[in-house]
C-alpha cells in the first residue's frame, strides 16, 4: 500500500461533529485488511528501537491500532479514557479543543516513571487533545513520552502545540 491509496480509502464527512469541520473517517480505510496492516506495520517502524514499553490509546480511535501495535512492539497497552469510562482511581487533565471543552484520565497506578510512552491517536488537529494527554503521561513521572497519529491536519499547525522536546510522528498529512 501506499500513502495515497489509503488517503483515497479515508472518507471526508463535512460539518461533522459540528458545522465547519471536515471529519476525516478511517472507518472506510480499517475496513481493508490491507490497509489495516499497513497502518499498524508503519507505526511499528517508526518506533522498533525507541524503546516503548506502553503505547497509551486516546479514545477513541487509538484503541484501534494502538493494541497490535503494543503487542508487535512488546509493549504493553493504556486506554485514555472519557470520565466515568475507569473503574479505579484516575488522574485527570482537562482542555478546550476546536469545538468545546473535554476531560482525559488514566488509572493513577497506569504507568510509572521507569516507562518509555508512545501516545498513539488517528488525527492530530489544533494540538489539544494530545497536549492535554502528554500532560496526563508526564503527570505519572515516565521516563520519555513520543506521539505518533495516523493523520495530520498540517493547516491546523497542531503540532506547535506539543512542544519541541516531544518527537510527534504521523502518516499521513492533510
Amino acid at each position: 500500500m501506499t500513502v495515497q491509496q489509503v488517503k483515497g480509502m479515508i472518507r471526508n464527512i463535512p460539518d461533522f461533529p459540528q458545522k465547519g469541520i471536515q471529519f476525516k473517517d478511517i472507518t472506510t480505510a480499517l475496513k481493508h485488511p490491507q490497509c489495516l496492516r499497513w497502518m499498524r506495520d508503519e507505526v511499528v517502524k517508526l518506533y522498533r528501537d525507541k524503546g516503548i514499553t506502553q503505547v497509551v490509546g486516546l479514545e477513541s480511535r487509538g484503541f484501534i491500532i494502538g493494541p497490535a501495535v503494543a503487542m508487535e512492539l512488546g509493549a504493553g497497552f493504556v486506554p485514555e479514557r472519557k470520565p466515568g469510562k475507569l473503574p479505579a482511581e484516575v488522574i485527570s487533565v482537562s482542555y478546550n479543543k476546536e469545538y468545546g471543552t473535554d476531560t482525559v484520565q488514566l488509572h493513577k497506578d497506569a504507568l510509572s516513571p521507569d516507562d518509555v510512552v508512545l501516545l498513539h491517536d488517528d488525527l492530530l488537529a489544533t494540538g489539544g487533545t494530545m497536549k492535554a494527554a502528554i500532560e496526563l503521561v508526564r503527570k505519572c513521572g515516565v521516563k520519555k513520552v513520543y506521539v505518533n497519529c495516523l493523520i495530520e491536519l498540517d493547516f491546523l499547525n497542531g503540532r506547535k502545540e506539543l512542544g519541541d522536546d516531544v518527537e510527534v510522528t504521523t502518516l499521513i498529512h492533510y
